[in-house]
């Protein structure tokens, strides 16, 4: 009998290093710590574990939404912390450092147009045309007021929340992205996988740079048709996405350095964290501009969650310097990535599409 307690302790013991080694890793290995999502019961230590829903959740949930729970750990806690893995901050004038996505704190925010009018109260651009509105409602997040399913695409901006692009019980994807299956317990179903992404990482919270930055190689724009539709597949003018930029537009990209050196770029040092482009052969600390076969995508000039640009641009398309961006409204200003260089820099349109040369505005 000794000898069997014995053995069991030992086996226990050993489980328990093994379980020590990974327990870091929250979503890793696919259905990992239930307890920190889902309640059985509603109850711990004869207290509600969601005061506010006595007869508990949908999915057994921790609180009201996916997404309430999701913020429970991915948003930021105090004015200090700055950790890349907060996809929601505390101040929006105070940003977590950029990591990639974007930050829904600007959902929160009363206007962020400085484009014509910005200042007008009757022009105002509310937070919730900043990106992806999703529902949780212990964050002040709410569904989006006005659309209805997702432009160019059927889904139900009502159901919108993290899980709809994340799996949070864990997979192999960049990020945890959806592939193609049904998605939050069947509402709806993806059709193309999850786009191929090297990531950085986001412990540390350290910010995008040059040599530190998401690796796009291919299918972003596939996977973002998903909800949004493949509106760029028909004859109309529309901008393309997901397609060679050619030769021409590579040329463009890694000559720009910006509006006071338009001609100075070299392709070995021409990416630009704020205008990524698609390519196999990316890397997280390649400097290289694109090719003729890179691709643009839907994440060339859109992050995926909010910013403080309207569509939840990576800058801000309205105004016509960037030094002008949080000027009429008074939200953050999107940092300039040339402003070592010159005060007038204009849109990053230019980076692919050169119209600075011969402006009358002489930076």
């Amino acid at each position: 009998m000794k000898m069997r307690k014995a053995l069991l302790c030992l086996v226990g013991f050993s489980v328990a290093l093994l379980f020590a080694g990974t327990a870091s890793a929250f979503h890793d290995e696919g259905v990992a710590y239930c307890g920190g999502c889902h309640t059985m019961h509603n109850s711990q230590n004869g207290q509600l574990v969601d005061p506010n829903s006595p007869g508990g959740n949908a999915w057994l949930l921790k609180d009201e939404t996916p997404s309430d729970v999701c913020l429970s750990c991915h948003s930021q806690t105090s004015a200090t912390s700055n950790r890349g893995r907060d996809v929601l901050s505390l101040d929006p004038l105070v940003p977590n450092n950029e990591c990639g996505a974007g930050d829904f704190v600007f959902q929160l925010e009363d206007n962020i147009n400085d484009g014509h009018n910005g200042g007008n109260p009757s022009y105002w651009i509310p937070g919730h045309k900043s990106g992806h509105s999703i529902n949780a409602p212990s964050k002040g997040l709410a569904v989006d007021p006005v659309l209805t399913t997702a432009p160019g695409g059927n889904f139900p901006s009502s159901i919108l929340g993290c899980s709809s692009c994340h799996d949070p019980h864990g997979n192999e994807s960049f990020r945890l992205l959806n592939g193609a299956h049904e998605v939050q317990a069947g509402a709806f179903d993806f059709v193309s996988p999850a786009p191929n992404v090297l990531g950085i990482g986001v412990g540390t919270g350290a910010a995008e740079s040059p040599t530190n930055h998401n690796a796009y190689l291919d299918g972003y724009s596939d996977w973002c048709a998903n909800c949004h539709g493949n509106y760029h597949s028909s004859a109309q003018l529309k901008h393309p996405s997901g397609e060679p930029i050619g030769g021409s537009i590579a040329q463009i990209y890694n000559l720009y350095n910006g509006t006071g050196d338009q001609l100075g770029g070299t392709q070995a040092t021409g990416y630009l964290t704020a205008v990524p482009f698609e390519d196999p052969s990316s890397t997280i600390a390649s400097t290289a501009g694109p090719s003729a076969s890179s691709e643009v995508s839907c994440v060339t000039c859109h992050r995926a969650h909010s910013t403080s640009s309207p569509d939840a641009g990576r800058w801000d398309f309205a105004v016509t310097l960037l030094e002008e961006d949080g000027h009429n409204s008074g939200s953050y200003a999107i940092p300039n990535p040339y402003a070592a260089q010159t005060a007038d820099q204009r849109s990053l349109c230019n980076k692919c599409h050169n119209k600075d040369e011969h402006d009358a505005l002489n930076p």
